[in-house]
């Protein structure tokens, strides 16, 4: 039994080439954000299209997640990684040599799709690889990568590309990509998996595992409800507060980074705390715990007006409303068998970010027609629906071993 709770190095091996993973693609995107002004100068863009590369980047990331999800469950999850960090490599190098918005377009979108592919299976490749016993913390080890990745954009990014411009920050960008390919080409692949390939059915067989029966398919509704108002959360709150600290509350550029940052560590403590609690107490009581902070916390912030007050409070506000991220792997890696494990992570949570993507559309449409305060304060009642989901349609499986 001792052996079974043991992380081996195998395991630590996995979790790290999950986590670095992770963390290229939050560095990714948020470079990307910076960036826009730069290349949008150099390049003649319009605002619509400089947005159009973040849109594509995302639309891409979908993609690449449910094509690339369904075929490491078929074909391997170390094989199929090399394969996302490829083009994603690739891609973004191919950024730094772009003479027009077509091709930067181009490029943008089919790095989006490698990229795609790394949460979901590496979230698979690490749950396989540790204990049972340990599951959710690893679960959030490789969630904390991503929040990573956007800190070290966020403090890299101002002092870098003045110095560089945009097209040395997109091959800065690779080196995690090759960092990470590094890493998997030290591995095989998990136990788990290669038991099961023995029995390798048809590329559409993981599609039908999500819904291969009424307590399926409800625990996959509720999984995607509770991925789609993690997101919808998420992007209303990060895209819209650091411009609502600015016009409303006079901040600064300066102030409104602080806030932010002081925002991701909150975060990342959240994620931290979810992945100990969830080992120790269950799935089910910590996602009702934190949904309930979440409630409560995004109520009393909408009333808050002083800056050092806000300050303090956007870390705990940050801890509730992005901590659940920390439990999603766990969750999906024992709701779903090894043949359907990487397409699960991949498909639900992309779905849900697809659902979140309108967060700050939503936000932004009810701070125009009444208040930012009462569109903060209406985010309250998602998380209320997030609860109601979690008591009815999501399982308790602390513990179990993978099918």
């Amino acid at each position: 039994m001792a052996s079974k709770e043991r992380v081996t190095s195998y395991g630590w091996k996995a979790l790290a080439g999950s986590a670095i993973g992770y963390a290229m693609d939050g560095f990714d995107l948020l470079i990307l954000g910076f960036m826009l002004p730069a290349i949008s100068a150099d390049l003649h863009l319009t605002t619509g299209q400089a947005g159009s590369l973040v849109t594509w980047t995302l639309i891409g990331a979908v993609a690449g997640g449910i094509f690339f999800g369904a075929l490491s469950d078929y074909y391997g999850r170390i094989r199929v990684l090399t394969w996302t960090i490829v083009m994603f490599a690739a891609f973004t190098g191919l950024c730094a040599f772009a003479q027009g918005y077509w091709d930067l377009l181009t490029y943008r979108t089919l790095a989006g799709v490698g990229l795609g592919g790394e949460f979901g299976i590496g979230m698979a490749l690490a749950a396989e690889a540790w204990p049972a016993k340990h599951r959710a913390r690893v679960s959030s080890y490789v969630a904390l990568g991503w929040q990573t990745g956007v800190l070290a954009a966020a403090l890299l990014t101002p002092m870098l590309l003045p110095q560089i411009g945009w097209r040395g920050m997109f091959l800065v960008g690779v080196i995690p990509a090759l960092v990470a390919w590094f890493i998997r080409n030290k591995l095989h692949e998990p136990e788990v998996f290669v038991r099961k390939a023995k029995e390798k059915g048809s590329r559409s067989k993981a599609f039908k595992l999500l819904v291969k029966d009424g307590r399926t398919t409800r625990t996959s509704l509720g999984i995607v409800i509770l991925c789609g108002v993690q997101n919808f959360g998420y992007y209303g709150i990060m895209i819209w507060m650091p411009s609502y600290l600015a016009n409303k509350l006079g901040f600064n550029l300066t102030k409104s980074a602080l806030w932010t940052s002081v925002t991701i560590l909150g975060m990342m403590a959240g994620i931290w705390v979810f992945g100990q609690m969830a080992d120790r107490i269950g799935r089910k009581p910590s996602f009702l715990l934190f949904q309930a902070g979440a409630v409560a916390m995004v109520l009393f912030y909408a009333q808050l007006s002083d800056p050092v007050t806000m300050l303090w409070a956007g870390a705990v506000l940050g801890m509730f409303v992005n901590g659940m991220l920390g439990g999603y792997g766990a969750l999906m890696s024992e709701a779903y068998p090894t043949e359907a494990r990487a397409t699960a992570q991949n498909v639900l949570f992309n779905i849900g970010r697809g659902i979140g993507g309108f967060g700050p559309v939503v936000v932004g449409a009810l701070a125009a027609a009444y208040s930012f305060q009462v569109a903060i304060a209406l985010l309250a009642a998602i998380y209320v629906i997030d609860m109601v989901a979690t008591i009815f349609l999501i399982p308790e499986l602390r513990g179990v071993e993978l099918e």
